[in-house]
């Protein structure tokens, strides 16, 4: 009987430790998180334009599936050319180029895209889907009548740098970077 006993006073004692548990992890479990860091954003692809002299042109954030287009002054005609770019998973891929006649130095390669009307006497040369060796290339930059300019939409409304405003006639790189991981301090 006393043995009884003591295994209800046990039961009772460990119910109401059962109970008391329950209730502080009540209490104390939204505040687990406080004050701890966040895991770090990692920040999308970025497309720069960088002279052969380090001098930063473009710096933009392109998260995957953004588009740009390399756009320029044709040097004879004057019109205006388009080479458009899409970052693929991390890959820049030339998509697909704009281009109004059939001028000196363009036109289209027969297995290298689809040519279609743009139904004004010009043409677009889609679905090249070419990824860019290594995520950059290395242009030229044509004079200010050239005008080679980075242009990209933030929402609707267009974003332009010219890049012959500030490197006429160097070569620049265009290159799309993975950012660096963020480092961690240990003390």
């Amino acid at each position: 009987m006393a043995m009884q006993r003591q295994r209800g006073t046990v039961g009772s004692r460990l119910a109401l430790a059962k109970r008391w548990l329950t209730a502080l992890l009540m209490i104390c479990l939204p505040l687990a998180g406080a004050g701890a860091s966040p895991a770090p954003e990692v920040s999308p692809d970025r497309l720069q334009v960088v002279t052969e002299h380090g001098e930063m042109l473009v710096d933009i954030a392109v998260p995957p599936g953004m588009r740009w287009c390399i756009e320029w002054n044709h040097s004879v005609k004057g019109f205006t050319v388009l080479d458009c770019y899409q970052n693929v998973a991390g890959v820049m891929q030339l998509e697909r180029s704009h281009q109004p006649d059939f001028a000196a130095g363009l036109g289209h390669t027969v297995g290298r895209g689809e040519q279609v009307s743009d139904g004004k006497g010009g043409y677009w040369i889609n679905a090249i889907d070419e990824p860019v060796p290594n995520n950059r290339y290395v242009l030229r930059v044509g004079a200010e009548a050239v005008n080679h300019r980075v242009v990209w939409l933030v929402g609707d409304h267009r974003r332009e740098v010219s890049l012959s405003d500030h490197a006429s006639g160097q070569r620049v790189t265009v290159q799309l970077i993975k950012p660096a991981p963020p480092s961690v301090n240990y003390k």
